[in-house]
């Protein structure tokens, strides 16, 4: 009992990032969780944690240390909940990452929705555009947008994403619409600006005259540009311009008649939302039923449109 009241104990620290946090969360005194963690790190011979007034660092054993200790836990309440006469449920601490605009849209609302199904569920959202080292850090599963790069992480496509070109009726009506990629010059263009993450420009499926489709990027230019893509659809929502913007953006714009698509005929093919998680032999219960409830959530059409 005291060997798993000590595992318990470190992964709560770790989790949550203080000794307070976990006592408080546990109801009793921080002293008492410094006791355990020096019994556990005596009894294993291995500093697992450096602990100072601010913060809490784990160390490289302290890190992989951390992943054994939640499999387990895991494992323990999986075999516990499975004879229980209300079956199996979902528990523990859930650490998940997104982009900053679409976490903040397609993500968040959702956090509480997932929590009221799992109350045993608690959850701490990541939202930044950084790219964000899901197993270094510590993540359970990260939702990213569009292309993926190579890494040792899993991924489940969650759903489609497309690229538009949209402006707003009021904006078309008094310039006119772009016929092919090119007539872009004679508009104006809201794009990211060069420091950006977006450099390879906007893409769009053009045919040639073999008949094939080649994908080609455009910088178009225009006279306003920021780094922060939510500040563009802002701008070309009071009409400034044309912008290019995913659909879980724009969707429901465009539904409700704010927006309007041009040059469809040449939209790029789609690339995907993805939910990501670090390679496990045994993925927690808790993180299975997040990405299936995303993916059923995602797949609702008025979901995008609400």
């Amino acid at each position: 009992m005291d060997k798993l009241k000590q595992l318990e104990t470190y992964a709560s620290v770790a989790t949550r990032g203080s000794l307070t946090a976990a006592a408080k969360a546990e109801g009793v005194a921080p002293a008492i969780i410094g006791r355990r963690l020096d019994a556990l790190e005596a009894r294993l011979g291995v500093k697992l944690m450096v602990r100072t007034t601010r913060r809490i660092t784990l160390t490289h054993e302290g890190s992989a240390f951390l992943e054994d200790c939640n499999r387990l836990l895991t494992d323990l309440a999986n075999a516990e909940a499975s004879v229980s006469a209300g079956g199996v449920k979902a528990s523990g601490h859930l650490r998940i990452t997104a982009p900053a605009g679409f976490g903040r849209r397609h993500v968040a609302p959702l956090v509480p929705h997932f929590r009221e199904l799992h109350p045993e569920v608690t959850i701490s959202l990541n939202l930044s555009d950084r790219v964000v080292d899901v197993a270094g850090e510590g993540y359970d599963c990260a939702v990213r947008v569009g292309d993926l790069p190579d890494s040792s992480l899993v991924s489940v496509r969650l759903a489609e994403n497309r690229r538009l070109c949209v402006a707003t009726p009021r904006y078309l009506q008094h310039h006119g619409k772009p016929q092919t990629p090119a007539d872009l010059v004679r508009f104006d263009c809201l794009t990211l600006s060069s420091d950006a993450s977006q450099t390879r420009g906007w893409a769009f499926a053009v045919p040639g005259d073999n008949g094939e489709t080649t994908i080609t990027h455009l910088r178009p230019g225009g006279p306003l540009d920021c780094t922060d893509g939510q500040v563009l659809h802002e701008w070309c929502l009071a009409g400034y311009g044309i912008a290019w913007r995913s659909t879980w953006e724009v969707e429901a714009d465009i539904a409700q008649g704010r927006l309007v698509s041009v040059l469809d005929d040449f939209a790029a093919p789609p690339n995907g939302i993805f939910a990501l998680f670090p390679q496990r032999k045994h993925l927690a219960l808790r993180v299975r039923l997040w990405i299936d409830f995303l993916k059923h959530e995602y797949a609702r059409p008025e979901f995008w449109k609400s």
